[in-house]
């Protein structure tokens, strides 16, 4: 019955309506129609007959005006909110393009900010999947905090004392799976029998390690390893009879004993492990040079579950209690008293809070990635005003219609809501589309943190921290960009509206308001372009620095003998067959030895005595050190400056020789030739000096660690007069191939290494690549910052484009006019540029002060230039200003392209 009554109301309604009063929207109509019956079923109740409540309604909607209709008592409810929300929707897919443009603006800014908070939230914010994180502590001290490692004696000492309710120790390790030949990797971790136990984490297959599992050499059940379930479900297809079977790790078979659940990677966020092995089989693996019972091999990161009445303070003051006796008692062999007090007590034992687990990647990428944060904040901001420009001129032609609503009884708060709920709806669909691609462009960004050798690994899946985000970003988006139409809806006069007849109105109020929003877009955009381009120019800077050396065409080969036969004396001597088997492969054009190569993480400094040395305090008397041999300079094109480099003859029983780089004679030489001098490693810690090297040759300074640092001393020593008890059981052979991209020759390089010993375990890396590894926190900073600013770009100058072309539709009969009196198509130009230019001067000038004030937060970011670079702001202001004149150009073109005649006869 309700339904015919309401098609016959909103047919009469609609009739009245293209008879009487013009045009009324659809929506308009059906309110109407909604307040007509219920007008009729209220009299309907009051007792009036079915006849008398239609002439009733008739009567009102045959009133003289809508002025006088406004007048009367409201004659119906207030609708719900599901109602506003049909008007919401049906208003914006009246407008689809103006529609898809604002869901566009939003989504990609509600996106980017879900899909960076993602990566937050999973690398600092989200506890580790176990039970009852927030007791977990790291042990580490004031020194180093979040960073530090202990000795395996100290690990024992902390464990015996009780001092907490559970403890375990732990070490990042890749595994070779491989028999032989190149390595089959896998991430593993050493650990301690209480690992299960303190982080409350129970296999979903099998057992976890037990005390007696962690016991030198095995348990009973001999080595015993547990896997991941991604390792499980990818090596053994997700059987169940996978627990039993072996395991090979290093050439020692290890026994599977558990399947670890599938939401838990390790205690290092970052990382996600592939298996399991107790620190107990250790020896199993590196044989005589085991690091358990070496008390100058620090290793091992612990952590700590406490009490329940435990806090992170009372726990520090008990581990700091019994810190004196933990170091007496584990006090490296050799060192004496003065070294106890000096570099062994004065560092006080800490605690700090481990609900996040361990991350070296957390302390890497926390700035980057708190910066990118506040861009795509920016980002949306700058969305937010463009859609909120677009609902500001999508408000003229709409005010007739308020007033319309006004008139038949609605209340002022009630366009009110219907204002926010397209805003609502606007904002929910931006927020959907977003959520999707925040999904695809998380993982994406996931991605290219990784690299060759290092798999990043984080928890992406969606949490109440990630949703929470997602719905406060909708909600305060709805409000920026709704709030300003909303308020502009409020103030509509029905009188003035009702008189234009759906004219629009010049109000300058509006239009100022349009006007400050394009300010504040440029002058974010001109932030946002800013910081791109310092970022931008920070990864140039990286990628175009002299290096000291060549990397293309060189390939690194690391050759682990730590499984082979091999005395620990004789492995330099295979090394070196090695070498000279490779060198004969074909395209190769040399190949070197190296114990550290550039730009790999790995480092080795080393305090020097030199003679003839200037006075340098202790601290400055370091250098970075590598074993190199002969062919190195040559393998890598690094330029011998003076003197002379390593020959075959410089090997165990000739005169101990070195080669430095520039650096090193500019800080201990003062700038001198260092040719002659001689220099040597001093007694330190309980080891003895080392014997005096004769610096024969300086080569031209070369990057050591990394690119960001400041190229320093360093001193070159010839592999064959290494010592032979030094315990190296990895080297790494440098490979240049003759032409085209080294990887190629990896085969027949795995076979001339496979001839000398079959037992040499291999890794590949193009040293390409390993700087390219070496930047990738630049990289992604560049692309991200990159990106963004070109969508800040886009989004200001849709904005610009958008007022300037409403300000001339506006204008039009104006503009006809002044036309019309003679002005000529240039002069409507300028006059149309001469307002774009005061909006992007005036946030250009915004913009400016601002980051030159936000800059300075991004420094530690940046390489080779200052912050506030006038070059990178010059520049910035003029891409933005180019921007500026393109968008308003094109509503000025049109606008000198106007007819007066068709103006002065349509007004």
């Amino acid at each position: 019955m309700r339904d015919p009554e309401m098609r016959r109301w909103r047919t009469l309604v609609r009739e009245r309506a293209e008879r009487e009063w013009r045009e009324l929207s659809l929506d308009v109509v059906d309110e109407l129609a909604t307040h007509l019956a219920d007008l009729h079923a209220a009299q309907i109740r009051r007792g009036a007959t079915d006849d008398e409540a239609r002439r009733r309604a008739l009567a009102v909607l045959d009133a003289a005006s809508f002025l006088e209709l406004s007048k009367r008592p409201r004659a119906c409810r207030g609708v719900g909110y599901a109602h506003d929300v049909r008007i919401a929707i049906r208003q914006l897919a009246a407008a689809p393009i103006v529609t898809a443009v604002a869901v566009l603006s939003l989504a990609l800014g509600i996106g980017a900010n879900t899909a960076i908070f993602s990566l937050v939230n999973s690398l600092i914010l989200r506890s580790l999947p176990v039970k009852e994180p927030q007791r977990l502590a790291l042990v580490t001290d004031d020194a180093a905090i979040g960073n530090d490692s202990w000795t395996y004696p100290i690990w024992q000492e902390l464990r015996s004392r009780g001092l907490f309710e559970n403890a375990f120790a732990w070490d990042g390790q890749q595994f070779d799976l491989a028999d032989g030949g190149v390595k089959e990797l896998a991430e593993g971790i050493w650990t301690t029998a209480g690992l299960f136990d303190t982080l409350g984490v129970t296999p979903m297959l099998g057992r976890g390690f037990t005390d007696a599992d962690d016991a030198r050499g095995g348990g009973p059940d001999g080595p015993v390893a547990v896997i991941s379930y991604a390792f499980w479900q990818r090596r053994f297809g997700g059987a169940a009879n996978a627990i039993g079977q072996r395991l090979t790790v290093e050439r020692v078979p290890f026994t599977i004993v558990g399947v670890l659940p599938p939401d838990f990677f390790g205690p290092d966020v970052g990382r996600r492990i592939d298996l399991a092995i107790p620190v107990g089989t250790e020896p199993l693996i590196r044989g005589a040079e085991s690091r358990l019972d070496e008390r100058a091999s620090w290793w091992l990161a612990v952590m700590v579950r406490l009490k329940p009445d435990q806090s992170i303070d009372s726990g520090t003051a008990a581990l700091r209690a019994a810190q004196p006796a933990i170091r007496k008692t584990t006090l490296p062999s050799g060192w004496s008293q003065k070294d106890l007090d000096e570099a062994y007590l004065k560092d006080r034992f800490l605690l700090v809070p481990a609900a996040a687990g361990a991350s070296r990647l957390r302390s890497r990428y926390q700035r980057p990635l708190l910066t990118i944060m506040i861009v795509v904040a920016f980002v949306l901001l700058i969305a937010c005003a463009n859609v909120a420009n677009l609902q500001l001129a999508r408000a003229t032609a709409r005010r007739h219609e308020w007033s319309v609503r006004l008139a038949l009884g609605a209340s002022r708060w009630r366009l009110v809501r219907l204002m926010l709920s397209e805003s609502f709806v606007l904002s929910i669909a931006g927020a959907g589309l977003g959520f999707l691609i925040a999904r695809w462009a998380s993982r994406l960004l996931l991605r290219q943190l990784s690299t060759q050798t290092d798999t990043v690994f984080l928890d992406l899946s969606i949490d109440w921290r990630v949703l929470a985000f997602t719905t406060v970003v909708s909600v305060a988006t709805a409000l920026l960009f709704g709030g300003v139409p909303a308020h502009r809806a409020a103030g509509v006069a029905p009188m003035e509206a009702i008189k234009e007849q759906g004219r629009g109105t010049a109000e300058t109020g509006r239009l100022s308001t349009s006007s400050a929003l394009v300010v504040v877009q440029v002058a974010l955009s001109l932030l946002l372009v800013v910081a791109a381009a310092l970022f931008l120019r920070t990864f140039r800077n990286l990628t175009h620095l002299d290096l000291g050396f060549d990397p293309d065409r060189v390939l690194v080969v690391t050759i682990d003998a730590q499984r082979a036969p091999i005395p620990s004396a004789q492995r330099i001597a295979v090394f070196e067959r090695a070498r000279e088997a490779v060198a004969a492969v074909p395209g190769v054009q040399s190949a070197a030895l190296s114990y550290v190569t550039p730009v790999s993480g790995h480092m080795w400094r080393t305090r020097f005595e030199v003679s003839g040395a200037v006075p340098l305090p202790e601290a400055q008397r370091g250098a970075w050190r590598n074993h190199v041999s002969p062919e190195f300079f040559g393998t890598y094109g690094q330029r011998l400056v003076a003197g002379r480099g390593f020959t075959g003859l410089d090997r165990g029983g000739a005169p101990p020789v070195a080669v430095v780089n520039q650096a090193f004679a500019r800080l201990f030489l003062d700038g001198g030739s260092p040719i002659g001098h001689t220099l040597r490693v001093p007694q330190r810690l309980g080891l003895p000096a080392g014997p005096r090297m004769e610096i024969v040759g300086v080569v031209a300074d070369a990057v050591y660690r990394n690119l960001r640092e400041t190229i320093g001393p360093t001193v070159y020593t010839p592999v064959g007069q290494q010592a032979a008890d030094f315990p190296i059981s990895e080297f790494n052979l440098n490979v240049r191939a003759g032409a085209g991209s080294p990887v190629h020759l990896a085969r027949s390089i795995a076979d001339a290494v496979g001839g000398v010993d079959r037992d040499l375990a291999l890794t590949f890396r193009p040293l390409s690549d390993q700087v390219s590894a070496s930047i990738a926190r630049e990289r992604i900073v560049a692309m991200l910052s990159g990106f963004f600013g070109g969508l800040a770009l886009l989004l200001a100058g849709l904005g610009l484009y958008g007022v300037t072309a409403y300000a001339v539709a506006r204008r039009r009969t104006e503009i006809g006019i002044r036309m019309a009196l003679g002005a000529d198509p240039a002069g409507v130009v300028r006059l149309v540029l001469s307002r774009v230019s005061l909006l992007v001067g005036l946030g250009v000038l915004a913009g400016s002060a601002v980051s030159a004030w936000a800059s300075r937060f991004v420094s530690p970011l940046l390489y080779g230039l200052e912050p506030r670079d006038p070059a990178t702001m010059l520049m910035a202001a003029v891409v933005l200003t180019a921007v500026g004149g393109l968008a308003g150009w094109l509503p000025a073109y049109r606008a000198s392209r106007i007819d007066p005649a068709e103006v002065l006869r349509d007004s």
